[in-house]
This record gives C-alpha cells, sequence and structure tokens, in this order.
C-alpha cells in the first residue's frame, strides 16, 4: 500500500510548493486569460492559452515570493502563513470557477457580434482540464531546467567561485534551451508546414482544369505551363467572373478581365520570375487596358479572391492583375518568424513592371496600382521606395489587413489626426491615405483624393493588424476610448496576457466568417475599390445592388 503512494510522491516532487502570491496572480492570470480577445477562440486554443498564462502568473508570484525572501523581510507566523494560503487557495479556486463559467457568456457575446453560433455548455470542463495540462507540462519544464542549473553549478563550483558558477550555469542552460527549441523544434516545425503547404500547392482540382483562350496564363499559348502554376495560382486563373458574369451582374458593357500568375516551380529564382510576368503580360497586350494592378500574394501564394473579384466588376472587367508566388507558408507564421520573408520577389516584380510601365506615354498607359492582402500588403508596401517612384509615381495601392509591423500603417496611425480612434484613423486631409472598414466607415475625408492615393482596408478585429507587442507592457490605443464595431466591450488589458492573447489571436484570425477578422469579404473590397477609383458612378445604392447579384459565398 505504501508503493504507490512513494511513487506519487516522488511524481509530484517537482511541483513547486503553493506560495500566496503565485496563487493570486496565476489566478489573476488565468481569469484574465478567459476574456475575449480580438477574435472568438476554440476550445483547445484557449486551454493552451490559459494554461500558459496559469503558468506565467505563477511563474511571476513565485519570483516576487523569492524576493521578499532575499531581501529577509520578516516571514508571517507559521500558523498565519498556512491559514492565508488555505483562505487565498479557497478564493481563487472559488473566483476561476465563476470566470469559467462567465468565460462562455463572453465568447458568446464575441460570437454574437460576428454572427457566429454559441459555444457548448460543457466547454469549461474542457478549457479547465486542458489548461491544467498544459500548466503541469510547463511547470516540468521549470523544473526539468532547475535541475539543469543546478546540477551544472554544482560542477562548476570546482573551478569557479559559487555566484560565479550559479551565473555561468543559468547562461548555459538558457542557451542549450534556447538552441534547442529554435534551431531544433522551430526550424524542423517550419519545415514540416513548407513540406506540407508545399504539397498542396501541387494538388489539382478537377473543377479548375486547363484554359484554352489564349489570353489566359497557362493556355497552350502562355509562357508558362499550367503545372507551374501551383494551386494557388490554378484558382486565381480559373476564377470568376469572366466577361459574361460582368455584364449580367452590372448590365453594363464589359471586357475580359486579364490574369496573370507565376508560380514558384515556374522559374529557379525571383528575378527570372518577374521577367517571366512581365513578358506574360505583354503577351496578352494587358499594357493596354485601363487599369494594371500589381497584386502580392499571401504567404501561401494566395490572391484574395473576393478582392480580385470586386476588382473586376468595379471596373467592368478592363482591368490587368499579374501577382507572382514567392512562398507556399502561412502568412501569420512568416510574420512572426521572418516578417521580411517575400520582399525580394515583390521588389523585381514591382521593377520589371514599373521599370517597363513607366517607359510607357502617360496618355496611353493604364494607371498602375498595388494591391495586397496580409503579408502581401507588407510586401507590396517594401517594394519600392520613394527615390525610384519619386519622379514618375504610380497611381496608388489598396492594402488590406495591413500587419501590425507596416511602415505606413503604423505612421498613419501613430500620426493621425486628433479625436479619431486608432482602429480607424484619419491622417491629414485624406487627400492621400484614407482607412476604410467593413462597414464602409471612414474617419474625416476634408480633401478629395489627389493623384496619388493609398487606402487601407481593415477591421477592428483583425490582429494582424492590430497587434502591439508593447502590449507586454501598455494598453495599445485601440483599446482606448469608443471600441470598434466588431471588438467586444469585454475585452480587457493586463500585462502580459493581453500580449499573449493577441499573439494567440494572431494564429487564428482566419476563424471568424468574412468581414470579421482577417477575413475580408467582397462586399467590403468592392466599396474599397469604389472608393479607390473615386467612381462617382458607383453609389451605395449601386454597390448593394452589385452585391445582391453577385451573392458571393461567405
Amino acid at each position: 500500500m505504501n508503493l504507490p503512494i512513494r511513487t506519487l510522491r516522488l511524481g509530484l516532487a517537482w511541483l513547486p510548493q503553493p506560495r500566496v502570491p503565485a496563487l493570486a496572480l496565476a489566478t489573476l492570470f488565468f481569469i484574465a486569460s478567459l476574456t475575449p480577445g480580438l477574435v472568438p477562440r476554440d476550445t483547445m486554443v484557449q486551454a493552451v492559452l490559459s494554461g500558459v498564462s496559469l503558468a506565467a502568473g505563477h511563474a511571476i508570484g513565485l519570483i516576487l515570493s523569492e524576493l521578499w525572501y532575499r531581501l529577509e523581510f520578516p516571514p508571517l507566523p507559521r500558523p498565519v502563513q498556512i491559514r492565508l494560503r488555505t483562505g487565498v487557495a479557497l478564493v481563487c479556486l472559488l473566483a476561476a470557477g465563476v470566470a469559467l463559467w462567465q468565460a462562455s457568456e463572453w465568447q458568446n457575446g464575441l460570437r454574437a457580434l460576428m454572427e457566429m453560433p454559441p459555444v457548448d455548455t460543457i466547454r469549461p470542463f474542457h478549457i479547465a482540464g486542458g489548461a491544467l495540462l498544459v500548466f503541469l507540462t510547463l511547470v516540468w519544464f521549470a523544473g526539468l531546467s532547475r535541475l539543469a542549473v543546478r546540477k551544472l553549478s554544482a560542477a562548476l563550483a570546482r573551478v569557479l567561485p559559487g555566484p560565479q558558477a550559479l551565473l555561468v550555469a543559468i547562461a548555459l542552460t538558457a542557451l542549450v534551451f534556447w538552441n534547442v527549441g529554435n534551431g531544433v523544434l522551430v526550424r524542423g516545425a517550419l519545415t514540416a508546414v513548407d513540406r506540407i503547404y508545399a504539397g498542396l500547392d501541387g494538388v489539382f482540382e478537377e473543377t479548375n482544369s486547363r484554359p484554352d483562350d489564349p489570353l489566359k496564363t497557362g493556355a497552350p499559348e502562355s509562357l508558362i505551363d499550367w503545372e507551374d502554376l501551383g494551386r494557388t495560382g490554378r484558382a486565381m486563373i480559373a476564377a470568376e467572373p469572366d466577361r459574361a458574369a460582368i455584364e449580367a451582374a452590372t448590365g453594363a458593357e464589359a471586357m475580359e478581365p486579364l490574369r496573370v500568375y507565376v508560380g514558384l516551380n515556374a522559374a529557379p529564382d525571383p528575378a527570372s520570375r518577374a521577367a517571366l510576368a512581365l513578358a506574360e503580360l505583354q503577351r496578352i497586350d494587358a499594357f493596354s487596358r485601363g487599369t494594371l494592378v500589381i497584386a502580392t500574394p499571401t504567404g501561401t501564394g494566395t490572391v484574395n479572391a473576393s478582392g480580385q473579384q470586386a476588382l473586376e466588376y468595379i471596373l467592368h472587367g478592363d482591368v490587368a492583375t499579374v501577382s507572382v508566388q514567392y512562398s507556399y507558408v502561412a502568412s501569420w507564421l512568416a510574420l512572426l518568424t521572418d516578417p521580411e520573408y517575400g520582399v525580394e520577389t515583390a521588389r523585381a516584380v514591382f521593377a520589371e513592371v514599373y521599370g517597363y510601365w513607366s517607359t510607357l506615354p502617360p496618355e496611353t498607359r493604364p494607371a498602375l496600382y498595388l494591391n495586397g492582402l496580409s503579408l502581401g500588403a507588407l510586401n507590396s508596401e517594401l517594394s519600392h521606395d520613394l527615390h525610384q517612384v519619386v519622379g514618375d509615381p504610380f497611381n496608388g495601392a489598396l492594402w488590406a489587413g495591413p500587419p501590425f509591423n507596416s511602415p505606413t500603417w503604423n505612421e498613419v496611425r501613430r500620426n493621425r489626426n486628433p479625436g479619431t480612434p486608432a482602429w480607424l484613423p484619419a491622417y491629414r486631409d485624406g487627400s492621400a491615405v484614407r482607412v476604410i472598414n467593413q462597414r464602409g466607415w471612414t474617419s474625416g475625408m476634408a480633401a478629395p483624393w489627389g493623384g496619388f492615393r493609398i487606402l487601407y482596408l481593415q477591421h477592428a478585429s483583425d490582429a494582424v493588424t492590430f497587434f502591439d507587442p508593447r502590449a507586454i507592457w501598455r494598453r495599445p490605443d485601440w483599446m482606448t476610448g469608443p471600441r470598434g464595431p466588431d471588438v467586444s466591450p469585454d475585452l480587457r488589458w493586463l500585462p502580459l496576457v493581453t500580449f499573449l492573447q493577441l499573439g494567440v489571436d494572431i494564429m487564428t484570425a482566419v476563424k471568424p466568417p468574412r468581414g470579421y477578422g482577417h477575413r475580408y469579404s467582397f462586399h467590403s473590397y468592392a466599396r474599397a475599390w469604389a472608393m479607390l477609383f473615386d467612381l462617382d458612378a458607383w453609389t451605395e445604392d449601386v454597390l448593394e445592388d452589385l452585391i445582391r447579384r453577385v451573392n458571393p459565398p461567405v
């Protein structure tokens, strides 16, 4: 009978003894993690977030307790310590239980804002179990690192004084754990993800057959093989609308829209792929169209279908779009690991297309615009510099869901006009830069568009756009004052926890329906393109009629 008890004691020996600050802060962080973020969380994601938050609060509490001990403040009498610890533990347990019950209401409030169904009633039990498992796993790793420091410190103490041995042991242990985590686990995970996405990119869909139209990329006359477009490229070329669909929806004469896509396998390097893209544009006489758009794809190589369709409807098909793939990896993963992933390709494509476009007579060449979503928006912005275009600027850009580290987007938010919210900023007189959200809202525009224009399309609930690394220690500016229409009023800021919440929200930003989070709808894009091109014919009533007729899937 004693063997199981001894085994249990040995198994739990690595668990730290509960201390009042650790219990209190762990519970506070756990409760805060249950409050809404920018997008709803499913049960597993919430459990992981709560477990990490629980461990973070517990660790900070232990550090504070150790600091109190090291400063030699007088300890409380032992009986008082026991009663206080028991009382705090009971209060914490009760508070955590109430918060778990309330968590479903918090999530349902946010889900209602995004027109999503409510969560299951058994969700709190799954969250509690999952969070506890994550917490214990992290504590085990912490115990393992302490053991490594203690053993290494003892070995080094034979040749170094005690404090120096401890310091070196801590540094070496941290270095080993960092190299294993970053060099082996992270790199291995990225390699696996890249292989998965590369495999998906090569999958052929029965619905996307090789086109016969010689003006389409991948056709027999094309400079690019259908197989080399990849899955995302074939989807872009095969997508609606065609001329007939545009005429049916708008009731006006239209042209067949032109699309060029160059996949990763079409040429060996970014410069070669960019040159191939220009050659294909020239082959189909794309520079005779009224508008030419350089669409920088997302990390997976996707050109947003809703944005592309809206562009072609708004311009009645008189537009050519070119896009060149640079990656297979999801944008959020590239943003967190290598923010400049794809910049080389974006710069090569812009240099080729703009270089040729700038040689054409201004009165006959097409209007040139840039476009991108997510990482595509960032790379599109970084595809050129001021000195490159100042003598002959292109016409403008529509950037949707700009990442939080986009230079121009940060300038607009940081220096926005007084009285305008960070989630819908107005910048100067609005003649060069404007911001629009999914409801068509903009903040004060005192002047008409100038010759060069940038329009940002973003949602207040998009963590890719509103993630803030400084949320570890300060409240993000978009949480001050009135919230965006799709942001929960129950969202609260707490140091570190809010940072963790926003980090999770980046990874799950595409989970909500279109029109929320990082999912941009045909409705939003149609209004954005009409505003960017300043087309008076596209009034709100006409736009609503187009949206009803197209009725894109959500």
